[in-house]
């Protein structure tokens, strides 16, 4: 298989709604998705997408900024890949293109959350040697 792996385009950013939806287990809305999104593209953020031929299977949102600790840094946000196309090798050459795209754009760190409960990718993330510094916290206002 030949996968493309490349930045979404504004335009196409509603591409990525259904596998926001299913990585959040349709917590989520879509019409509150689209309004969020169309938001999002025009802060600091970027998509990049995987595609097998023209089907988008994978995406992972790319937050960009300046932190006092770190520098110029990414911060890595809701990736996600079909399950059809899980334990395959990637995620892995997803992530060395990631970090090729961010050091291009000048980042010196990559920062990322993910969910207590989701064991796998905390694993994933140990073998790409991200390292835990602390708690992420969430109030709803």
């Amino acid at each position: 298989m030949s996968f493309v792996f490349k930045i979404i385009e504004k335009d196409e950013i509603y591409t990525i709604v259904p596998l926001v939806e299913k990585l959040n287990d349709y917590k989520v809305p879509s019409s509150v998705l689209i309004e969020r999104f169309s938001e999002m593209v025009n802060q600091n953020y970027e998509c990049a997408g995987i595609y097998d031929e023209s089907k988008i299977i994978g995406i992972c949102g790319l937050w960009f900024c300046t932190r006092h600790y770190s520098g110029k840094s990414v911060e890595i946000d809701h990736v996600y890949i079909e399950d059809a196309y899980r334990g395959k090798g990637l995620g892995k050459a997803f992530f060395k293109w990631i970090y090729n795209y961010a050091k291009l754009n000048g980042c010196e760190s990559i920062e990322l959350n993910t969910y207590v409960s989701n064991h796998a990718s905390h694993k994933f993330y140990y073998n790409e040697g991200f390292k835990i510094l602390g708690y992420h916290f969430l109030k709803k206002l």
